[in-house]
């Protein structure tokens, strides 16, 4: 008889060995491994042996392939829509994570909410929570339709529950709490494994639109991402950002990944934000020197945000450079360009740079404006209130051209800002556009010929 060779994983992240470990090397989880066995075929030998006599399949020719386009099924909230690409996908599974508490089952029961009302079944697998839980979040929401509710987490009954209703929706919260026949404890990674695979299955062949919820580890990642995240065929997080929650999609077979929505957590629900250019810069000081108005691009959504900057005299013989929510590397950078390229001396001062909202943006585009926030901040000169900036700095001074400049562009005058200080090379430039170093962008900003150097 063959041996069956057995391997270890790690019920955190899916991490396997071939042998227990105390600590898991990926996620650093300690004691987390269990064991797990190959599946045996009939004749006693493990699955995956060299052919075991099976032959070939039919194949069939890309060009015989017909084209069909997967039907979508409107959630009722355009922002979640969006995101998605155009709504739900009949048959397609999506897998929603986020922190506790964060409001994934409230947008979810909003959306069934919405189904139902246009009178569509919808299924909704409670696993962490009692009917009557559910019922008062529903009178606080002012959900009067009627939702169907199980509390049977058994992975095979809510297959056959899909399979007998047909449901337009199915919602499962969460994924973590699904069983399954044999395969470990529940929660664990072989659960969730077969769990999701059975579901989505079911999801293929009834038609049913299926929404997993799935519990976030410590790193912010979905629980057991390897065996997630590749079998469902949309992948979104939800996060917070104050009052504000950003809906953002990172992975989507049936439209396109990238794509953020922007969300209002208020006692009726998860409410979409229309303009979020003009809800993050509702709080922003005018005429005051250092804040800049910087046009950003997070995945595919355009948005107005705030960079402020203040240098103050140290006390300290190594001065202190914070940073908030930007990347500390790249505003190092800007701060050498600056003494370098134009003569500023930052070397007694205290310079703090922070992204106002509570947002963190890894966007190249943001150089420009940090450059002329901290530059601003330094002279003690306000920046008027139509301009609005955008591009990459180069270590020669040099302003880059970033990507999305158009859908920037327009973002920024759409919001009210006309003067926009960008990289050369923008379609229907105005006036203050085209700057083709730090040095003419400061001096474009304040209008003078040349930007004032040294202090």
């Amino acid at each position: 008889m063959a041996r069956v060779q057995t391997k270890y994983v790690c019920q955190s992240c899916g991490y396997q060995a071939s042998g227990p470990l105390g600590r898991c090397p990926n996620c650093q989880a300690w004691n987390s491994f269990e064991e797990e066995t190959p599946a045996l075929s009939s004749k006693g030998k493990a699955i995956g042996g060299a052919y075991g006599g099976v032959t070939g399949g039919k194949l069939t020719g890309l060009i015989s392939v017909g084209r069909r386009e997967e039907p979508r099924l409107a959630s009722g909230m355009p922002e979640l829509d969006r995101v998605l690409g155009g709504g739900l996908v009949a048959g397609g599974v999506t897998l929603i994570g986020g922190e506790p508490g964060i409001g994934k089952s409230t947008l979810l029961l909003q959306v069934a909410h919405q189904l139902s009302l246009s009178g569509r079944t919808v299924l909704y697998v409670a696993g962490e929570e009692s009917l009557e839980q559910i019922r008062l979040r529903a009178d606080r929401l002012g959900v009067t339709s009627d939702i169907q509710l199980t509390r049977d987490t058994r992975a095979e009954h809510i297959a056959a529950l899909m399979q007998e209703h047909k449901p337009a929706l199915c919602i499962v919260d969460s994924i973590q709490t699904v069983q399954i026949e044999g395969d470990g404890a529940s929660g664990g990674v072989a659960q969730v494994r077969e769990a999701t695979s059975l579901l989505t299955r079911a999801a293929k062949e009834s038609g049913t639109a299926t929404v997993l919820v799935g519990h976030v580890t410590k790193e912010g990642t979905v629980a057991g991402p390897k065996v997630m995240e590749h079998i469902v065929d949309t992948t979104v997080f939800l996060e917070s950002v104050g009052q504000y929650r950003l809906l953002r999609s990172v992975k989507n077979r049936f439209g396109q990944a990238g794509e953020l929505g922007v969300f209002e957590m208020r006692a009726e629900g998860l409410i979409a934000v229309d303009n979020p250019s003009a809800a993050f810069l509702a709080e922003r000081p005018v005429g005051v020197p250092g804040s800049v108005v910087a046009a950003t691009l997070d995945g595919h959504r355009p948005m107005l945000l705030e960079v402020q900057a203040l240098a103050a005299k140290t006390p300290y013989p190594n001065p202190r450079r914070v940073v908030v929510g930007l990347d500390p590397r790249r505003v190092d950078v800007v701060l050498a360009v600056l003494e370098r390229r134009l003569d500023l001396n930052l070397g007694g001062l205290d310079i703090y740079v922070n992204l106002a909202g509570g947002l963190k943006v890894l966007d190249p585009g943001l150089d420009l404006a940090i450059a002329i926030a901290v530059y601003s901040a330094v002279v003690g000169k306000a920046l008027p209130g139509d301009v609005a900036v955008f591009g990459e700095v180069g270590l020669a001074g040099e302003v880059r051209a970033v990507t999305g400049q158009q859908r920037r562009a327009e973002e920024a005058r759409r919001t009210g800002y006309d003067r926009l200080v960008v990289p050369p090379g923008l379609e229907g430039e105005r006036k203050g556009g085209g700057v083709r170093s730090v040095e003419d962008a400061l001096g474009v900003v304040w209008q003078t010929a040349g930007a004032q150097r040294g202090v």
